[in-house]
């Protein structure tokens, strides 16, 4: 591992993330209602649902909510049609930006993604100009304290993970994106207390941004983040120069 946590822009927004209960919802309900879409209603046989589903019972939300997202996806429901879109960018200090996007009208969304960036010293960009630094693996957090480091390590290598780092009380786990919900069920059958399961783009180079500069980048995160169409936004960022 780097002598700096690859997962700390992740973990800071996952808290940020977690305080906003009521935007989580609507997010997790476009997952599950596009997921259904695509592969099914059957949790078994649609590994992306069954992930959605997970999320979604983790966050505590009601079981009426999940089967209406599914309904609506199989077209059981009325709903509404909903895409999915990437757009990449850049932000201020030259980071680069990975959105993930689910809506239902991507000229508003394409818009207001464009004017956050501009207004915060960043641009949209050309599909391909950013997603070249990024791998797509699975990512589990696993919550807890006082692990017994030696079978910490040897459970999570046998549960197929590829590798991981404890920072403070989690335990973040990286496994190929194919194998995630395996690995899960995995750690699972072992009474870990798994927090999370996502896929998720980890970077393969950072781009330092000075402590001053600090705030500008969550700021934006934040910003990005909190967009209703936005699912989920990477970048590269880190705050602790490598050598």
């Amino acid at each position: 591992m780097a002598g700096h946590s690859k997962w700390a822009n992740i973990k800071h927004r996952k808290g940020a993330q977690d305080a906003k209960r009521g935007k989580i919802f609507t997010k997790i309900i476009k997952e599950i209602t596009v997921a259904a879409r695509l592969g099914g209603g059957d949790l078994d046989a649609n590994p992306r649902l069954r992930k959605a589903v997970y999320n979604a019972r983790s966050k505590n939300m009601p079981q009426d909510n999940i089967l209406r997202a599914i309904k609506k996806g199989t077209g059981e429901l009325e709903g509404v049609n909903y895409e999915e879109m990437i757009y990449e960018g850049y932000g201020p200090f030259g980071i680069a930006l990975y959105m993930e996007v689910i809506t239902d009208n991507k000229n508003r969304t394409v818009s207001e993604l464009r004017h956050i960036l501009n207004k915060n010293n960043g641009s949209l960009a050309e599909p391909g100009s950013v997603s070249w630094i990024f791998r797509r693996i699975g990512m589990i957090i696993v919550k807890g304290t006082d692990f017994d480091e030696e079978k910490l390590l040897h459970d999570i290598l046998e549960s197929g993970a590829e590798d991981f780092e404890v920072v403070g009380n989690d335990v973040f786990i990286s496994t190929e994106q194919s194998q995630l919900m395996v690995v899960k069920d995995n750690l699972d059958s072992l009474s870990y207390n798994v927090k999370s399961s996502d896929l998720i783009m980890t970077p393969n180079s950072s781009q330092y941004v000075n402590s001053d500069n600090q705030d500008k980048v969550l700021n934006l995160m934040d910003i990005i983040d909190n967009h209703d169409d936005v699912t989920q936004v990477f970048s590269n960022f880190t705050f602790n120069k490598e050598n």
